[in-house]
C-alpha cells in the first residue's frame, strides 16, 4: 500500500459506536428501521432521532435498496453522521454479491464525500448474519475503500471497525 493511503486507512477492533469520527456506517436492513448486529447497536445508542430520519427517508422513497445509501443525522453518537447502506446476504455468490457489496462501499463514500466528511468508520458489512465470508468481504471492502481515497483526498480517516476477531485477522490481511 502506497505511503499517501496507508496514513489514512486503518482497522481496529471495538465499538464503531464509540467513535469520534464524522460518519458511521450502519450496516442497514431495507426497511432502515432498525434491528439486530450493528444496525440495532447504532440506533440504541444514537436513539430516536436516528429512527425519526429514517423513517423520513423510508416514508419518501421505501426504504433503501441492497446496495444503495442513505444519510441521517447520528443523534447522541459521537458522530456527525450516519450512513446507512444495505449490504447483500450471501447466497454462494451466484446473485452478484460481491458486486453490491462494492457499491455498499462505493456508495456510502460518495454521501460522505458529498457531506464533506473528513473521517468516517465502516463495519464489517454483511459478514455477520447476512453470511458473507469474512475474507471476501475484507478483500472487497479495503480494496474498494482504497481505491475511492486513491480518487477522492477530501476524505481524510478510514477505519474499519472490526467486533470480533475473525473480521479483524481478516482486515488485518489488507490494511
Amino acid at each position: 500500500m502506497c505511503q499517501a493511503i496507508d496514513k489514512r486507512i486503518s482497522v481496529i477492533k471495538g465499538d464503531i459506536t464509540k467513535l469520534e469520527v464524522d460518519a458511521i456506517v450502519n450496516a442497514a436492513n431495507s426497511s432502515l428501521l432498525g434491528g439486530g448486529g450493528v444496525d440495532g447497536a447504532i440506533h440504541k445508542a444514537g436513539g430516536r432521532e436516528i429512527l425519526e430520519e429514517c423513517i423520513k427517508i423510508r416514508n419518501k422513497q421505501g426504504g433503501c435498496a441492497i446496495g444503495e445509501a442513505v444519510i441521517t443525522n447520528a443523534g447522541y453518537l459521537k458522530a456527525k453522521f450516519v450512513i446507512h447502506t444495505v449490504g447483500p446476504v450471501w447466497n454462494e455468490g451466484t446473485k452478484g454479491e460481491v458486486e453490491l457489496l462494492d457499491r455498499c462501499y462505493k456508495n456510502s463514500f460518495q454521501l460522505a464525500h458529498e457531506h464533506n466528511v473528513k473521517s468516517i468508520a465502516y463495519p464489517c458489512i454483511s459478514t455477520g448474519i447476512y453470511r458473507f465470508p469474512k475474507d471476501i468481504a475484507a478483500k472487497v471492502a479495503v480494496n474498494k475503500i482504497i481505491s475511492l481515497l486513491l480518487e477522492h483526498t477530501s476524505i481524510e480517516k478510514v477505519i474499519f471497525v472490526c467486533f470480533d476477531d475473525a473480521n479483524y485477522l481478516e482486515y488485518k490481511k489488507y490494511i
